[in-house]
């Protein structure tokens, strides 16, 4: 099932959510309350996809530590490829699990019940450019975080693309 494009209220919310003080407080803090949520709802909803955001959870392996590394990330569907926007809430540098896929790409993803395996690419041009505009279309807040991430930055796009379905 592909999530929905956010309602009017949902959208309202998010301009809210796009503010610069906000995105700050949320960009330390939401990952946490997400879990949390995960955990009390059993793996079935977070804080972020009652605002209209689709999430998943994507395990990667530690470019530096090899460690195992899970993290709750807005998601955007496109058949049985996933795209990541690499926003980091608009920081000057990407996230943590960017360097992850770009040194282990393969991935764990954990979505709706279902767990599968997947291998992550960077996408480029035109692919790139399409899944941005569907960032955009679930979620504005990403245009201001360009215009607010370093001027020499570039925020990634990663396409996983399916290896597996896995049991849990």
């Amino acid at each position: 099932m592909e999530p929905r494009l956010p309602n009017p209220l949902q959208k309202f919310i998010h301009r809210i959510l796009m503010m610069r003080l906000v995105s700050a407080f949320l960009a330390v803090s939401l990952h946490h309350v997400d879990f949390l949520m995960l955990k009390i709802s059993r793996g079935r909803h977070t804080i972020t996809e009652i605002v209209g955001l689709p999430i998943l959870l994507l395990t990667t392996l530690g470019a530096r530590t090899g460690r195992s590394r899970t993290n709750p990330l807005v998601s955007l569907y496109d058949g049985n490829k996933i795209a990541l926007i690499g926003s980091n809430f608009g920081s000057r540098r990407n996230p943590g699990w960017y360097y992850n896929l770009l040194a282990n790409p393969r991935c764990i993803v954990r979505f709706n019940g279902r767990v599968a395996e997947y291998i992550a690419r960077l996408a480029q041009g035109g692919e790139r450019e399409k899944y941005w505009q569907l960032a955009l279309a679930y979620y504005r807040g990403y245009e201001r975080y360009k215009s607010r991430a370093a001027p020499h930055r570039v925020i990634p796009v990663m396409v996983l693309e399916p290896v597996a379905e896995l049991g849990e």
